[in-house]
């Protein structure tokens, strides 16, 4: 599971964006708790910032070099489905 989160040397900064109490950021909630630290002891230096506001649909957003973006909306995805679509944004670079 470790390999999974290895990021592509590319990538800048990784963010999510979900409310701290909505159902609909439920499943991010759950992913981050259980992936986070994970996610951080592979990538000690990588940005991966975690922002909670009132009424936000969960989101992810990858920065890689360049200040090029990728995002990808989490709403109603399950944990599985969040796990796929991180691990994608994180391999990815852009050119």
């Amino acid at each position: 599971m470790s390999g999974r989160y290895a990021f592509a040397k590319g990538l800048k900064e990784v963010r999510f964006l979900f409310c701290q109490t909505g159902e609909h950021s439920a499943a991010t909630r759950s992913f981050l708790s259980r992936a986070y630290p994970i996610m951080k002891k592979n990538n000690p230096s990588t940005p991966i910032m975690l922002r909670e506001a009132q009424g936000t649909f969960p989101k992810i957003y990858a920065r890689y070099g360049l200040g090029q973006e990728k995002s990808r909306s989490l709403e109603g995805l399950s944990d599985k489905q969040i796990e796929e679509a991180v691990t994608q944004l994180v391999k990815n670079e852009t050119s």
